[in-house]
């Protein structure tokens, strides 16, 4: 077993030291493998043999099948404050602090826009994490900043959608929380960073409506990564690394890395 941790805190440590905190979450990749993994704060992902990177109104796209001569493909404009993207199947799922947009990859060089879901609240920062017919964004409202809406702190949630049909996304729940920040799901848990306040635990057995189990404390946490059976958690001053594979609902704490 100890063998086992170290390989995937060998494995996880070189992820996060090559790939930036701002950076992408693969879900189910377009290739038949998975091309990598990061934190779900993402600016940038890898889906199949393409890098798609957003700005803060733009999304672009590159060909790396050949990664020592990657080549320039496509320039969408997205719409304003975009701040994260999430690739899962043959789609894009982008994060503005207003809106969630969904696109196609049916033509990787250059996606097209499905819909555009408007959240509830005005303003927010916002992280999205898809698993099947789902959805959920982690919408974190601040006094000030990029984030601020109406309310300011205190009015954040958890909106969760249903994707069925990516054209038509449709809300089917609203939660709310104090800060939510990086957001992750394995079997039939959510995590949820809420920085100072913990890492907190949902029961999504039914995705639709989400059971709060409470809440890990102790840590500042601000990203998770579901990698295998272990849970890589991004904290004030470094990571911890949890077993989820025996219970993803209950987290046990592994190891800590510190920067």
């Amino acid at each position: 077993m100890k063998n086992k941790l170290s390989l995937f805190m060998t494995i996880s440590t070189l992820l996060i030291l090559v790939i930036p905190i701002s950076c992408t979450k693969t879900g189910e990749s377009l290739a038949a493998n998975p091309t990598g993994a990061g934190g779900s704060t993402a600016r940038f992902t890898i889906a199949g043999n393409f890098l798609y990177v957003v700005d803060h109104t733009s999304l672009k796209s590159f060909d790396i099948t050949d990664p020592n001569q990657p080549v320039y493909k496509d320039i969408t404009e997205v719409g304003l404050n975009i701040e994260t993207i999430f690739p899962y199947q043959d789609k894009l799922f982008i994060g503005s602090s207003s809106s969630m947009y969904i696109y196609s990859l049916q033509d990787p060089a250059r996606p097209q826009r499905l819909s555009k879901s408007d959240y509830t609240l005005s303003m927010a920062c916002d992280p999205i994490y898809v698993k099947d017919s789902v959805a959920y964004a982690a919408l974190r409202v601040q006094l000030t900043g990029p984030c601020s809406g109406r309310g300011g702190l205190g009015n954040s949630a958890l909106q969760v959608y249903d994707i069925k049909n990516p054209a038509l996304p449709v809300l089917k729940n609203v939660m709310n929380l104090y800060s939510p920040q990086g957001l992750g799901v394995k079997d039939s848990a959510l995590y949820v960073c809420e920085r100072e306040q913990g890492l907190h635990i949902f029961n999504v057995t039914q995705p639709y409506n989400p059971i709060d189990l409470g809440l890990i404390t102790g840590e500042t946490f601000y990203d998770v990564i579901p990698y295998g059976n272990i849970l890589i958690a991004q904290v004030a001053g470094g990571f911890r690394l949890y077993d989820i594979g025996t219970n993803p609902l209950q987290p046990q704490l592994v190891s800590s890395l510190q920067n």
